[in-house]
């Protein structure tokens, strides 16, 4: 058997079957740590984020929390891919590797070069590469192929998070929020780009349609999530009639998640974000 294994900072939680482990990076309110999606809920999460004054920290899941899931499926005689955030963002594909030294070839350890839902959808195509049959070295191999058409685009409701986050400085996130600012934000080689900025929702999601068509569009073959961030599910269903044009007749059904701690501590609430294979 091939064991599919990542973190939680995949978000893929509650959008995959029970075959998937997902391994808990931590969450630090103060003096209060937590498990990512174990003990703190991405609701909680929230209700701490907006509740507390501590800015929240996340830690890198440990080789030595590896090494237990590794052991498991070595005793079982099966095979495992791991696949984790992006080495530029976290610690965990370190991590992995690390853990991986002792076990030889059963274990293969894939950096998404995303987070969230671009790791995500990572995730779920490595789970249909395993139910049609593929191996892990098989799946492996594909997903370091599959991983470079990924396309993460999300718009930020607040440039608060990012303040407090160490990423923005006071002055910019005042005038951002003067203007009501709203950053257009991508991956790139594993690492966060501005795309632009958009003057209020309506232009920030006429961004996010012009940003998909402009990368070649959605190839709905392969996985698709939608996410948000926060406690309301309001501005996200905004998007999605606005852009109902990109998926009708073309997604039976959208994948939506909420979008964890990982991202959550520095993209606030009220982001909204779109993860998907460009054709």
């Amino acid at each position: 058997m091939v064991h599919i294994i990542t973190d939680s900072g995949s978000d893929v939680k509650g959008t995959v079957d029970e075959n998937i482990t997902i391994v808990p990076l931590r969450i630090t309110f103060g003096e209060e740590d937590y498990y990512d999606g174990v003990t703190l809920s991405h609701q909680q999460f929230y209700e701490k984020l907006i509740e507390s004054d501590e800015f929240p920290k996340t830690s890198q899941v440990s080789p030595f929390e590896f090494e237990n899931v590794f052991r498991a499926v070595q005793e079982a005689g099966d095979t495992a891919v791991v696949i984790t955030l992006s080495q530029k963002l976290s610690g965990t594909y370190q991590s992995a590797l690390m853990a991986a030294e002792g076990f030889g070839d059963i274990i293969k350890v894939v950096d998404s070069k995303s987070v969230s839902l671009g790791e995500g959808i990572l995730v779920q195509y490595a789970a249909a590469l395993r139910d049609a049959g593929q191996s892990a070295a098989e799946i492996a191999e594909k997903l370091e192929e599959k991983k470079q058409d990924i396309c993460v685009i999300a718009l930020l409701d607040t440039l608060e998070y990012l303040k407090k986050g160490g990423r923005l400085s006071k002055a910019a996130a005042f005038a951002g929020g003067l203007l009501s600012i709203k950053p257009v934000l991508s991956l790139a080689e594993g690492e966060i780009v501005v795309l632009g900025k958009a003057r209020g929702s309506k232009q920030g999601n006429n961004m996010l349609i012009q940003m998909i068509e402009k990368s070649n569009g959605v190839d709905f073959n392969m996985p698709l999530m939608l996410g948000y961030s926060g406690l309301s599910d309001a501005i996200l269903k905004k998007y999605i009639l606005d852009s109902e044009a990109l998926w009708a007749g073309n997604a039976d059904k959208l994948n939506i998640t909420t979008v964890g701690g990982t991202i959550g501590a520095h993209s606030g609430p009220g982001a909204i974000a779109v993860a998907y294979f460009h054709k």
